[in-house]
């Protein structure tokens, strides 16, 4: 292993491979039928997907795809292959390369399941919208069924359901600590986060001959590691972070027994057995352990740290919440070191984060021949996930946001990359020109943020050695630049294009950065929004907001003035619609109460409501399992205890405290008020929050008092959850 380059090869830099010859596909072909009609007799890449294939930038399986087909590659696609039959996936034959897989652009387990873990029976990303398309835990199936189908061809997992498994997480649908995906699944190698640049480098590689064991340098990458690479020196996590006194971490290779790591073990024995070219074992050699005052300033190319290993954080919930506090800290492309974490025999290996694209690499990307519809094979079914987005245009990736309960940080990074403008008028072009139904109207020019373009750290130097997890929290950094002359000028040149009637901006909008940008902010309001703008507060109290990392009240009201008043200056009626979470890790019942409050003063009556979604390896997720604080110093005696909603009751009264003016939430609100000392809120008129007992209620009441009750003693084993609600 060498150390990884702070200066990668540019994607368009590498030589083409020798089917390049082939010219680009209409469509990456699904079948062997249309393989023929390319005149292809294999596929040097296939590509394992959750999603129906909609060939659009937008969606993952078509930028890897066309990105590698842009290299000389042919690639295929195997779109919701039927997960119970492997000879689903031999549709297209053997791949000369390997299988790559991903669950899609969702995690399987989030888009199968409510926060109530509830079964959907739709799917935005089938065609339909028909749920049950895909397995549950779609990365691991799929995997272990490409093995069966072909168990000496090797495979490559990615997207963001391999990216939020890539270490042990706590996993909200079977309410335990998991191990790293790469162990159930048998995967040769885990590409995370936006991995168009280790793709590209992996494939290059392999088809050079080198084997996929021995490709362990790149960026963004994790995989199983038997043994330490020699020229290796490993800092203890606990001296990087001291949570408080600890168990001194046991050699993870003293005493090897088997655990359920074993579980894929044949799997992955067989698969071994296949391969061509067996990985020679690395070179053994003592481990240099680094003192506390040397942790900060290592080499990340030379030195590693050891997290906690599984059966340590399935142990003790200070150390899951410290993993996940260096996890977070090692985050930074430019000064992130390695993270291994041992789980049975083996250890996981996580390479530290890709370089993010340059504006010419971002833009060469969404440059390729997409034809920006589904492939022919639905037919007339629609794909609300595709309706949604088909005349919107990303303008950027990554957020530097930090919110405790978003993925997108850990999945595309805090750095934010930016198309260049010329790339996205093209593109809007484009969509005027190709896109069937186009009206002329632009549904949405924005990204994980809709006003995050260009917007990155005044210093590089700066920037490489940071390691906040936020640039905005708790308040916004002196060395980011706030200044959004480019989003506003970007906005008019798009209105500019011929034949673009209105352009809405319809992503969420960071609002504590576009007050410091009066000038946008009127722009915005003067010309992009449709009526209604969303905006995020999530909460109305601090203490909720501060396990969010989001700020606080005041930047919303200094936004809705200005919003106010640019909307009366532009003639226009428009509403702010402001989203909030239930049962978020921090928010006590009085918590929920201050916030219906808030609602109710302020006129809002809130339809939907989400309940907080613990997704794995977010910080929130951490407070949620642990009721630890990973945002601060961990200690033993010292630390402080999270509240947070766990019980089906518990996180049913948040929620009827955002829907307040829900008659069917009214009895369950005033028994939780008056076990609050809040009975004071129960009465008719706008100084309360819910009326009281209508003679109907009562008269109900009273006759289902004098029916026999049942008996209370399940109840006994919780009586402190009975007594919050």
């Amino acid at each position: 292993m060498t150390a990884f380059s702070a200066k990668p090869k540019a994607l368009f830099d590498y030589p083409k491979y020798w089917a390049e010859c082939f010219g680009p596909a209409p469509f990456l072909p699904m079948t062997r039928g249309e393989m023929e009609q390319l005149g292809w007799d294999s596929c040097d890449v296939i590509l394992v997907t959750g999603d129906a294939y909609v060939d659009h930038p937008s969606f993952g399986m078509a930028v890897i795809g066309r990105v590698l087909e842009s290299q000389g590659y042919r690639v295929g696609i195997l779109s919701q292959p039927d997960w119970r039959d492997k000879e689903a996936f031999r549709e297209l034959g053997k791949p000369n390369l390997y299988f790559g897989v991903t669950a899609g652009n969702m995690d399987s387990m989030i888009n199968r399941y409510t926060a109530d873990r509830r079964l959907r029976h739709d799917d935005a990303y089938t065609a339909g919208d028909e749920g049950g398309k895909r397995p549950d835990r779609a990365v691991t199936v799929y995997t272990q069924k490409c093995r069966e189908a072909y168990s000496d061809v090797p495979v490559v997992a990615g997207g963001i359901e391999a990216s939020l498994r890539r270490l042990a997480h706590y996993d909200y649908w079977s309410e335990t600590v998991k191990r790293s995906v790469l162990m159930d699944s048998t995967a040769d190698i885990l590409l995370y986060g936006n991995a168009e640049r280790a793709m590209v480098e992996l494939t290059h590689r392999m088809a050079n001959g080198e084997n996929i064991r021995q490709i362990t340098d790149l960026r963004g990458s994790a995989f199983l590691c038997r043994e330490i690479p020699a020229g290796w020196s490993e800092i203890d996590s606990t001296s990087v972070d001291q949570p408080g006194r600890v168990e001194k971490q046991k050699n993870p290779y003293e005493g090897a027994h088997p655990t359920q790591c074993d579980d894929a073990k044949d799997i992955r024995i067989k698969a071994d057995k296949a391969m061509a070219e067996a990985a020679p074992a690395a070179e053994t050699v003592p481990l240099a352990i680094i003192p506390d005052t040397q942790a900060i300033k290592t080499d990340p190319g030379s030195t590693y740290i050891r997290m906690p290993s599984f059966d340590q954080v399935v142990a003790d919930p200070v150390l899951y919440a410290h993993a996940d506090r260096i996890f977070h800290r090692e985050t930074n492309p430019g000064n992130a070191r390695p993270l291994v974490q041992n789980q049975g025999r083996n250890d996981i290996w996580v390479n530290p984060p890709p370089i993010p694209l340059e504006t010419e690499e971002l833009d060469w990307v969404f440059e390729q021949p997409y034809k920006r519809v589904p492939h022919p094979s639905y037919g007339e079914s629609k794909i609300p996930a595709y309706d949604m987005i088909r005349f919107s245009v990303n303008i950027m990736r990554g957020c530097f946001g930090g919110c405790t309960f978003c993925s997108i940080t850990e999945h595309e990074g805090r750095i934010i990359q930016s198309r260049s403008e010329q790339s996205i008028l093209d593109e809007v072009e484009k969509i005027r020109d190709m896109t069937p139904g186009f009206t002329g109207v632009i549904s949405d020019l924005g990204g994980p943020t809709a006003n995050m373009y260009r917007l990155n750290c005044k210093d590089k130097k700066i920037e490489e050695t940071c390691r906040r997890p936020s640039c905005v929290y708790p308040s916004i950094c002196v060395n980011l630049e706030t200044d959004h002359k480019h989003t506003t000028q970007l906005y008019r040149k798009t209105r500019e294009l011929e034949g673009v009637k209105k352009v809405v901006v319809a992503s969420g909008l960071r609002y504590d950065l576009a007050v410091k940008d009066p000038e946008y902010v009127k722009e915005l309001v003067t010309h992009h929004v449709g009526g209604y703008l969303k905006i995020a507060p999530e909460h109305s109290e601090d203490g909720p907001l501060t396990k969010m990392m989001k700020p606080g009240m005041g930047s919303y009201y200094e936004f809705k003035e200005m919003f106010e008043r640019f909307s009366k200056e532009a003639g226009k009626k428009q509403y702010l619609i402001p989203y909030f979470i239930s049962a978020h890790p921090g928010s006590t019942n009085e918590d929920m109460m201050s916030l219906s409050l808030w609602l109710k003063n302020n006129g809002f009556r809130v339809d939907q409501v989400q309940n907080f979604y613990p997704s794995p390896m977010a910080s929130a997720t951490t407070m949620y399992y642990t009721e630890k604080n990973p945002l601060k110093p961990l200690g033993r005696n010292n630390d402080e205890k999270i509240f947070s909603a766990k019980s089906k009751e518990q996180r049913t009264l948040h929620k009827a405290f955002l829907r307040y003016h829900d008659p069917e939430n009214w009895p369950m609100l005033r028994k939780a008020l008056r076990r609050m000392g809040r009975a004071d809120l129960i009465g008719s008129g706008d100084a309360f929050l819910v009326p009281g007992e209508s003679r109907r209620e009562k008269e109900v009441k009273k006759r289902e008092s004098k029916k026999p009750r049942p008996s209370l003693g399940h109840l006994a084993q919780h009586p402190a959850e009975e007594a919050s609600l």
